[in-house]
């Protein structure tokens, strides 16, 4: 009997422990940082809240409004957004491409140097970490779509040029010009004004007075403060430019995607951070997202989405993981534009960018205080401030 009575006690006192640990782990599993639609916020593009309160959500770069609204609808179509985040990333990308976003985004935009324009776009699982993507995708629309093909119905990665435009048509896609009257225009323009600006350096004849063709210049490698010629040519908002989306429904399973046609006279070939997993988009189910824009030939050597992405699984928080990225370029370009949105596994988000005033974005949540979807912007980093975020431990990157 006493042995009985000793075994009661003692599984009450493990019950009683028990309930007051998951007491704590609930209460201490609260995110910190300030809600942007909560009344004692003090920073705007800023969320912070629970999973009831955040997701499901769509956010992605610039006033892509109406892309935001189709995701978010397309989400929505389940009980918490449930099995519908690939959906949405895709059908959303896809109404940028048709409505020719900023002309930097589908068909009839950013021509190359031979006046085509070509597109990259990129499929990212959350949850399985497969990836679908394309690059230099030619005569074909829908790159979002293609993408996503690479991603169901391979095994690869990525698909590129003349050989990615095979596989779409072999996949259904209808095969046609991505060449309008307006980027002939564009095109034609640039060339009777002897190519400026372009994309060449360390070349002959003189890239910045001459279409070409070049040829390697034989001189000695130049430093880095002669090396100027490409930099020269303002990348923003009009010339180069990306959706990027994130959906995330309840049980925070997470896609993103991306499509751009790239920078506008381009070097025929040229690829960018966009359809490059880490550097234009990244997702993790057990950490969040985040999806770049800007500069792709910059931004790619540094992987700003992967760095915000691992900034977040080491516990930093949406904003000073977004920053991670934007500092690490920074240490070594100056006079680069970008941005990145970082979103956790909770639906909490914040941007950082540079080179520009400021850097609008959408976001389709329940938080919203005025209806689910609304434009916000975040001020960026002044040229001659530094990046004000705490540096990750070492070893945790």
């Amino acid at each position: 009997m006493k042995r009985h009575l000793a075994g009661c006690l003692w599984f009450f006192c493990l019950a009683s422990m028990a309930i007051s640990i998951l007491a704590e782990t609930t209460t201490s599993s609260k995110p910190t940082v300030a809600s942007a639609f909560s009344s004692k916020s003090t920073t705007p593009g800023v969320s912070n809240g629970t999973k009831g309160e955040l997701l499901p959500m769509v956010i992605n770069t610039w006033n892509f409004t109406a892309a935001n609204v189709l995701a978010w609808r397309i989400l929505k179509q389940s009980r918490g957004g449930l099995r519908q985040t690939r959906n949405a990333v895709v059908e959303g990308c896809s109404k940028c491409e048709k409505l020719q976003c900023d002309r930097t985004v589908g068909y009839g935009g950013s021509p190359d140097e031979s006046g085509e324009t070509t597109l990259d776009a990129m499929v990212m699982d959350g949850g399985t970490m497969d990836v679908g993507a394309v690059a230099g995708l030619r005569r074909i629309k829908d790159a979002i779509k293609v993408a996503r093909h690479v991603l169901e119905h391979t095994h690869h990665t990525m698909l590129v040029g003349d050989a990615a435009s095979a596989f779409a048509s072999a996949m259904g896609f209808e095969s046609e010009s991505l060449v309008t009257p307006e980027s002939k225009d564009m095109w034609q323009q640039w060339t009777a004004e002897n190519c400026q600006p372009n994309f060449w350096w360390n070349v002959h004849p003189d890239p910045k007075i001459s279409c070409g063709p070049y040829k390697p210049r034989p001189t000695p490698l130049t430093r880095w403060k002669e090396d100027r010629a490409r930099t020269e040519y303002e990348i923003g908002r009009k010339n180069h430019d990306t959706i990027g989306m994130i959906a995330i429904d309840v049980e925070s399973h997470i896609h993103v995607g991306t499509s751009t046609n790239g920078a506008r006279h381009k070097i025929p070939g040229r690829v960018g951070d966009s359809p490059i997993p880490g550097a234009g988009a990244y997702a993790d189910n057990e950490v969040g997202a985040a999806v770049a824009t800007g500069d792709g030939d910059v931004m790619m050597r540094f992987l700003p989405t992967l760095l915000a992405v691992e900034a977040m699984r080491a516990g930093k928080a949406p904003a000073e993981a977004a920053a991670v990225g934007i500092q690490r370029i920074l240490k070594h370009h100056k006079d680069f534009m970008g941005a990145v949105i970082a979103v956790d596994r909770l639906g909490n988000y914040a941007a950082a960018c540079y080179g520009l005033d400021e850097f609008p974005f959408v976001v389709s949540s329940p938080a919203g205080p005025n209806g689910p979807t609304r434009l916000e912007t975040v001020k960026c980093i002044a040229g001659q401030e530094q990046v004000n975020v705490v540096p990750l431990e070492r070893g945790k990157i």
